[in-house]
């Protein structure tokens, strides 16, 4: 069975047009949810919470998608 993690997060952004942070240090991290439902109730209740500061955004990043389980692993990720 595959699993379709995803990864809320965000920060204050450089400009509100753009996904630029202004520093990457201060990326908050909410976590990796199982599937998109309980993702986006996350995302929607940071976003919420950060509304009045135009800066602020908050994305789900579809770690499911970066990750090919039936492609060869990389030299890097047999080293483990």
């Amino acid at each position: 069975m595959t699993q379709r993690l995803h990864l809320v997060f965000g920060g204050e952004l450089i400009s509100p047009t753009g996904t630029a942070f202004k520093n990457v240090d201060d990326i908050h991290v909410v976590g990796i949810f199982p599937n998109y439902a309980s993702a986006y109730d996350a995302w929607k209740n940071e976003a919420q919470r950060t509304v009045d500061n135009a800066h602020m955004r908050y994305f789900i990043a579809h770690l499911h998608r970066l990750r090919d389980e039936e492609a060869a692993a990389s030299s890097t990720e047999e080293l483990r």
